[in-house]
């Protein structure tokens, strides 16, 4: 609050103390607690007005339509969509697409089951054609002039 440490609070309560008398103190301080209060009602009250005028005057909508306008990819979509028409029952697809897409997708996983079966061979392959551990090569003989 203020700033003010314990240490600094501590000096000016007992400054306060000695000044004001412990008579009057008590009274001091309920009539600065009534004035924070009545200061903060002021502004929680001044605040709410100025969101109640915010709200009539349209700010909220602005600023939303701000805030979408900010965030381009979501802006660009929704636009995109708006501008071709595209809504739920346009997303979805006919039946011939549909058939389409369901007999792209079986030849993409016969593809795909494919391409793993090929790997799995040349991996075992590979590892046949590899020596066993611990078994090494017989060493060859230096050629002449090696040495």
């Amino acid at each position: 609050m203020f700033g003010l440490g314990w240490s600094e609070m501590m000096v000016v309560g007992i400054v306060a103390l000695i000044v004001i008398g412990p008579k009057d103190l008590p009274q001091l301080f309920r009539t600065m607690g009534e004035f924070t209060g009545k200061a903060k009602g002021m502004a929680r009250e001044f605040s709410k007005a100025m969101n109640d005028a915010a709200n009539d005057a349209g700010v909220n909508d602005i600023s939303k339509g701000l805030k979408a306008a900010a965030n381009p990819k979501a802006f660009g979509v929704d636009k995109l969509k708006e501008a071709s028409g595209i809504t739920a029952a346009t997303a979805a697809l006919s039946p011939e697409r549909a058939a389409a897409k369901e007999k792209m997708d079986e030849g993409m996983a016969q593809a795909a089951e494919a391409r793993k079966e090929r790997e799995a061979a040349k991996a075992a392959e590979a590892e046949t054609a590899a020596p066993e551990v611990g078994q090494t090569k017989a060493p060859t003989a230096p050629k002449e002039g090696e040495a």
